[in-house]
């Protein structure tokens, strides 16, 4: 149902003035995803809170002072510490960006009760979800990454992770899997999907960020880059690139107005009579225009009918009709009483 009292949104008012950069990062334990998160807070867009379902943010340096996580103990929790953060009190932090640690924790909870529930339905301890039980579940799942993605209006960067290698491919395999799950969320939502690996290059160990999807036209899939990288390399890297006109740093101006004023309802003006309008009438239930011409002279003190106001045109209008109606009730009245003396 609409809000009547809710002010209506100008939708050119929504058109995009700031740029931002939805990432997802994926790699194995132990590759520096968590640090790469942190280093949102060192890119010069604002505060960072971290979503922290592992619970190991307190690992990295200056949490509680460069940035603030925020640790999930529930998996509930998270889409109440989300809103708090985007419409509740949280918003009064200022945060400037957002991150989830990990979703792959989060969405692996939850896909655990949806498992744990369909054995308690079924009674088979090693039932299965069908794939349409899985569908339904990642939908419903995904409104998280929906929150954060879209409704925060800010960079986001999402932590999930690759169990092992070749286990994807596997599971994507069999008959009736809706899967890589967490990927094939994820995906739907980013700008920028990251593989993160340790590797060597040139006889020593480093680390690899490279491109596995993508929707950003500054970032080809297979781009690569090594070494201590953190979130602003990527933003430079775009701003490099010139392949968008946005900025980072502040929107761009807006003549626009955000609200669409209601403009108070047009009274329709009532139509005015006319001395034209009063002749016509007069004549075509029996009168003549001298009658008018008396009338106005009675009752106006004006000779000139074409002088009258319409104020005065509109009182001999209503005396005119009153003397129809009078005029049309006298032969009812002499009809009715004729029949009383021939009954009598």
């Amino acid at each position: 149902m609409i809000n009547a009292n809710k002010p209506k949104v100008n939708p050119l008012s929504r058109m995009p003035r700031q740029q931002r950069l939805i990432m997802a990062i994926r790699g194995g334990a132990g590759v520096g995803k968590s640090h790469f998160i942190s280093s949102m807070s060192e890119a010069g867009l604002g505060k960072l809170c971290i979503f922290d379902t592992e619970r190991k943010a307190r690992l990295l340096r200056g949490v509680g002072t460069a940035f603030d996580a925020l640790e999930i103990e529930k998996t509930d929790e998270l889409p109440e510490f989300i809103e708090w953060a985007l419409n509740g009190e949280g918003r009064e932090q200022n945060y400037g960006c957002f991150a989830l640690d990990s979703w792959a924790a989060y969405f692996g909870a939850k896909h655990s009760e949806m498992i744990e529930a369909v054995r308690a339905r079924t009674g088979d301890p090693l039932a299965q979800p069908s794939a349409e039980e899985l569908a339904a579940d990642q939908m419903i799942l995904q409104g998280v990454l929906r929150r954060l993605c879209i409704e925060s209006g800010k960079s986001v960067v999402i932590a999930d992770q690759i169990a092992a290698r070749g286990k994807e491919a596997k599971e994507d395999n069999e008959i009736g899997r809706v899967l890589p799950m967490t990927a094939s969320g994820l995906e739907y939502f980013v700008d920028v999907m990251i593989e993160v690996s340790m590797q060597e290059r040139d006889g020593e160990i480093t680390r690899v960020f490279q491109v596995v999807k993508s929707n950003s036209p500054a970032f080809e899939v297979g781009f690569e880059m090594t070494g201590n990288i953190g979130f602003k390399d990527f933003l430079d890297h775009m701003k490099a690139e010139n392949a968008l006109e946005l900025a980072f740093d502040k929107p761009a101006k807006s003549d626009v107005p955000e609200f669409i004023e209601e403009n108070a309802p047009l009274s329709i003006a009532p139509q005015v009579m006319t001395v034209d309008d009063l002749i016509k009438k007069a004549e075509g239930n029996g009168f003549k225009q001298a009658d008018i011409v008396t009338g106005a002279k009675i009752y106006h003190n004006q000779p000139n009918i074409y002088h009258l106001t319409s104020e005065q045109i509109a009182d001999l209008d209503r005396r005119m009709s009153a003397r129809m109606a009078k005029i049309q009730t006298e032969p009812e009245k002499e009809e009715k009483s004729v029949k009383r003396i021939k009954s009598a």
